[in-house]
């Protein structure tokens, strides 16, 4: 079973495309994959792959729901095929919401003598719905505020996947990654692996070097630096496709381009292997 999260500490460094990019390659290795969007922002996983969820409606079913123990039908029926090879779990606005409803959840099972973890919630209901069954991949995108959809995510897969800014800053996050897992691990109670870690948007290729040895001296994984491909990437947003579609239906990729492509591919196959 392979799952993990995209974390980051900051927005702005290609998580929400990298998680695309990786539930895309993962399909087209003919894994069973599903990608779960906990991200509440209209910038989210499902905007990007261009998914018509019912984000706004309020009456309808969706993850909200099911990780406050409300859910009105089955796990499966929030579930939607995208047309790039894996299934979603589609946000929704009521995540922006959270936080509060969780805790109220919480409070009306203790008056019930019951149990509820509020961070433990996604994993829970993952269980109960055979995902782990039907899938042999889950890849979670949640945003990068600390809070319960984050504490969620990471529960649910026990991995992380943490792409970079190369710049002094986003180094320093790396300095600091360690005591942040630690500390993850000690709130949420169980143990957390840093399958890799990815700078993202070098801009020249002397310096991809330089960050990949830097990241591995600090003791992380990083099997790839991907340059800055800023146009590529806007693209995806602007068109609502994962990088390699775009490419594909779009236009044609540059060499350069088609080099981060095969780049995404490469880290697809290099975390499966981790697995």
């Amino acid at each position: 079973m392979l799952a993990y999260t995209i974390y980051s500490e900051a927005g702005g460094v290609g998580k929400t495309t990298l998680a695309a990019s990786l539930a895309t390659a993962h399909a087209e290795h003919d894994r069973d994959v599903l990608a779960i969007d906990l991200d509440p922002q209209q910038g989210s996983l499902t905007y990007l792959l261009g998914v018509d969820a019912p984000r706004n409606d309020g009456d309808a079913d969706n993850i909200a729901r099911h990780l406050i123990d409300r859910p009105l039908g089955p796990f499966a029926d929030i579930v939607q095929e995208t047309d790039y090879g894996f299934d979603l779990v589609p946000n929704h606005d009521m995540l922006e919401n959270l936080p509060s409803l969780l805790s109220q959840a919480e409070e009306m099972a203790e008056d019930l003598g019951e149990f509820f973890a509020p961070n433990e919630r996604l994993f829970e209901v993952l269980v109960d719905a055979g995902v782990m069954e039907d899938y042999d991949t889950i890849v979670v995108d949640p945003p990068a505020t600390a809070g319960p959809q984050l504490y969620n995510a990471i529960h649910a897969t026990r991995s992380l996947v943490v792409p970079v800014e190369p710049t002094g800053k986003g180094m320093q996050s790396v300095e600091g990654l360690e005591d942040v897992v630690i500390n993850l691990q000690d709130s949420l109670d169980i143990d957390i692996g840093v399958m890799a870690v990815i700078p993202n948007g070098i801009g020249s290729t002397s310096d991809q070097q330089k960050y990949l040895e830097r990241i591995g001296d600090l003791g992380f994984d990083a099997p790839v630096a991907i340059a800055d491909r800023s146009s590529l990437f806007e693209g995806c947003w602007d068109t609502q496709l994962p990088a390699g579609h775009y490419v594909q239906e779009v236009r044609s990729a540059y060499d350069y381009e088609k080099e981060t492509l095969a780049q995404l591919d490469d880290l697809a196959t290099h975390i499966e292997e981790v697995a």
